[in-house]
Parts: C-alpha cells; sequence; structure tokens
C-alpha cells in the first residue's frame, strides 16, 4: 500500500502562483511514475502532468506546458506541482497518484493506470 497527500491547494488570484506537494508514504520503493490530475465540478478528472520516479521523464497535458513544472524528491518522496500564471479554467481539486507498473509517458495521462490516489486539494482561481 502507498499513502499519498496532498497538500498547498488555496484561493489565489488569476496570473498568481501556487505551489503543490504530494508525500508519500509505506511502500514506495515500487513506485515508478507519480502523476497529478485534476477534476473541476461536473467534470470528469484529467491528466495535468506526470513524473518517472528514476530518471525524472515529465510529461504535462497541453493546457499547462509552459505554466506548470513537476518535480520530484527522491529524500522526501515527495512529488510537487509547481502552478504559474494560473487561470480560472483551472479551479479543480488537483489530485496526485502513483503507478508501480513501467508505463510509457502517453500511458501515465489515463486514469486508469494509476494504482493509488490522494485525497485531493482544492485550488480555486479568482478572476
Amino acid at each position: 500500500q502507498v499513502q499519498l497527500v496532498e497538500s498547498g491547494g488555496g484561493l489565489v488570484q488569476a496570473g498568481g502562483s501556487l505551489r503543490l506537494s504530494c508525500a508519500a508514504s509505506g511502500r514506495t520503493f515500487s513506485t515508478y511514475a507519480m502523476g497529478w490530475f485534476r477534476q473541476a465540478p461536473a467534470k470528469e478528472r484529467e491528466f495535468v502532468a506526470a513524473i518517472k520516479w528514476s530518471g525524472a521523464n515529465t510529461y504535462y497535458a497541453d493546457s499547462v506546458k509552459g505554466r506548470f513544472t513537476v518535480s520530484r524528491d527522491i529524500a522526501k518522496k515527495t512529488v510537487y506541482l509547481q502552478m504559474n500564471r494560473l487561470k480560472p479554467e483551472g479551479t479543480a481539486v488537483y489530485y496526485c497518484a502513483s503507478t508501480s507498473t513501467n508505463y510509457s509517458g502517453s500511458l501515465l495521462a489515463l486514469v486508469s493506470r494509476y494504482n493509488y490516489w490522494g485525497q485531493g486539494t482544492q485550488v480555486t482561481v479568482s478572476s
């Protein structure tokens, strides 16, 4: 079992920044990659970014490229999502997730490829 706890959400004005953190515990040695997803009210959960734990390869949704950065601290077992130039459409609950399978980059964008999920953290971007 892997436990994931997100933090760092909050209310920010459009154009502002936030940094989300996701702390992992438990059987983290089996983690291959971690992803960030978000879900707005009445919408499906969508991919935001992912990072491979060992090689730090990163992947982004087109909607956040150039504005968001995913990174990880192996010693702290923590993944971060730095979000800059936030837009009102970025208002959502943000979730981190982990997978223990060696998926290719494109598959890491799929909700179904992740084994464990955090409880989510609310991000609200005001216009």
